[in-house]
């Protein structure tokens, strides 16, 4: 998919059923601007047209994001709508999410990494959520965040802004790899999601957000339907047949 104007803020290109979104506004480190924010929303809506197995979230520059355009916020009235939206699409999205991070983030930019499901990042990518510095709180992006990381674990670096590194926010569960070749793991995750039956994926996906919600009880029942119905259903003779054939199933047989 081309870019649309000389302007474009984010790029966004479909490959063999994945969806990579690109932030690409260097002159302000992908700071979360009014027209990048509008730029990701279509990405995705991109990303859902064509029912993409995976979407990847990556950058140019040496910045993922810098948070919050603190010049555009300074000249126009507060509006946290499309940026909530932009989180809630990559929580809820039934396909996987993965941030592929290769440089620093900051503030808000923390958020947009967090509401992805998987997070890749270089080895020396480093972190700060530095809203109390400028007077505000990590208040829109303690929803993700609180959703992977305790909060006991990140009060220090949310009430002092402080920078950390890439093996700490591991350590505490904001990421999930670290790696010095971010790209090619990102591939190996994309591959591994492309191995797995398409609904299969989106229901591992749902159930990691829903189990925890739930009592024990209800859990189990809601689990017990779900597995009798995937067990039952064409996903499984697919992958059942080629287990036993000992090859690697064909999911595209389901496309008919």
């Amino acid at each position: 998919m081309a870019d649309s104007a000389p302007d474009t803020l984010v790029r966004t290109e479909i490959d063999d059923g994945v969806a990579t979104i690109t932030l690409d506004s260097q002159r302000n480190r992908n700071a979360l601007s009014t027209q990048l924010i509008a730029e990701l929303n279509a990405g995705i809506d991109a990303a859902e047209a064509v029912d993409a197995r995976a979407i990847v979230l990556r950058h140019e520059g040496p910045a993922f994001c810098a948070g919050a355009d603190l010049k555009e916020r300074s000249d126009q009235p507060a509006d946290s709508t499309p940026f909530v939206s932009i989180l809630e699409r990559l929580m809820d999205t039934e396909r996987p999410t993965i941030a592929a991070v290769d440089g620093a983030v900051r503030a808000g930019g923390i958020g947009l990494m967090a509401a992805c499901d998987l997070v890749v990042v270089n080895t020396a990518t480093t972190f700060a959520l530095t809203e109390v510095r400028i007077g505000v709180a990590a208040a829109i992006i303690s929803v993700p965040i609180l959703r992977r990381v305790p909060s006991g674990k990140i009060a220090a670096a949310m009430l002092t802004g402080e920078v950390f590194d890439a093996d700490e926010a591991r350590s505490i569960g904001l990421i999930t790899h670290v790696s010095d070749d971010v790209a090619g793991q990102v591939a190996a995750l994309v591959e591994g999601i492309r191995a797995g039956a398409p609904r299969a994926v989106r229901e591992t996906k749902a159930l990691l957000r829903s189990v925890p919600e739930l009592d024990r009880s209800a859990a189990f029942s809601a689990m017990g339907a779900l597995s009798d119905e995937l067990f039952s259903g064409p996903e499984a003779t697919i992958g059942m047949a080629a287990f036993r054939e000992k090859r690697r199933p064909d999911w595209t047989q389901l496309d008919g």
